[in-house]
């Protein structure tokens, strides 16, 4: 499946006119996120793409000013360089342009919105009226689309004891990461975020309603995109002892009507078959949510399925900035 047959569809901004097409600046757009995006948005001519020189890109003065200009700055920059352009735009006062952030400087921030349209009924429509939204990690939007609901629901206490497993391909590794398995260097499989601090915890923990930190085991596997997040429960130890139907009813219900989000029907292939691989939804904007229980004993596991530069980067980016931009998509 190719990118261009699963790209979000195309709208008219709620200001029609050719002139009203509104423009946006990718800040880092030579990373893998910003390459994403920038791929995308070459696919949609609703919207005007701005750049800066090459040998302007670390120029302050330079980059404001190609700022006031746009209607929207998405930055693909380093922590410490996103609140740097961050403090920039806030000192410019009426001429600020709408800031989309995709690193993980702002996303338990308070005076942000976190991008993850689907997390609530009404997360969409503050997307639309924001200024300032953040958009997700990789993880935190698969562990995050499956607890928020059960957790909402009551049917997983707020302090209950979760583990979140996960593994992902290698590109949402960084640069070092990339080369050492794409040159060989690196092993098959590792486990890593041993030291219980990985950056996606704080995100994951406060969207998903959860006061109890949650155990988080992420890994990597030699392939190049594509992802799956778990989540194991004992049904038995939970208040009102669910059942499978009822953590798939809930999460059905809350994603219903949704564009990019799917739960799978209990009787899926992946069901049938005991197994579940992580790059079916590569190149997509997609999410799919499992719920597997067993018929013998009291226990499940929930899983989502994504892309990590899709869903959990670059296109759930694009799918934030049409939001703020004002398009119909959802």
């Amino acid at each position: 499946m190719t990118l261009s047959e699963t790209k979000q569809p195309k709208r008219q901004p709620l200001t029609s006119g050719a002139a009203a097409r509104p423009s946006v600046f990718v800040d880092g757009a030579a990373g893998t996120t910003g390459l994403g995006i920038r791929e995308r948005l070459g696919m949609q001519d609703d919207v005007v793409l701005r750049n800066i020189a090459e040998d302007k890109r670390k120029d302050a003065q330079a980059k404001r000013a190609l700022m006031e200009e746009v209607d929207l700055v998405i930055l693909c920059l380093p922590d410490q360089a996103a609140r740097e352009t961050v403090a920039l735009i806030d000192g410019m006062g009426a001429s600020a342009p709408k800031v989309l952030d995709a690193s993980t400087a702002f996303r338990v921030a308070a005076d942000w919105t976190y991008g993850f349209p689907e997390m609530a009924p009404d997360q969409a429509d503050r997307i639309r009226a924001a200024r300032k939204v953040s958009n997700p990690g990789c993880y935190p939007t698969g562990a995050v689309a499956l607890l928020r609901p059960i957790v909402d629901a009551g049917l997983v206490p707020a302090d209950y004891p979760i583990t979140i497993n996960a593994v992902s391909g290698y590109s949402g590794g960084g640069k070092s990461m990339i080369e050492s398995f794409e040159t060989g260097t690196a092993p098959a499989f590792e486990l890593y975020g041993l030291g219980f601090e990985h950056k996606h915890l704080p995100e994951t923990q406060l969207y998903s309603n959860l006061v109890r930190r949650p155990i988080f085991v992420p890994s990597v596997g030699n392939f190049r995109q594509g992802m799956l997040v778990s989540v194991p429960l004992h049904l038995d130890t939970l208040p009102g002892k669910p059942g499978a139907a009822d953590l798939h009813a809930t999460l059905a219900k809350r994603y219903a009507g949704s564009t990019y989000v799917s739960v799978m029907p209990r009787d899926n292939a992946a069901a049938s078959s005991g197994h579940i691989e992580p790059e079916a939804l590569n190149e997509t904007n997609r999410l799919e949510l499992y719920v597997f229980a067993s018929p013998k004993y009291p226990q499940a596991v929930l899983v989502a399925r994504l892309d990590n530069l899709g869903k959990g980067a670059s296109g759930a980016a694009v799918q934030n900035m049409r939001l703020m931009l004002g398009f119909a998509d959802t």
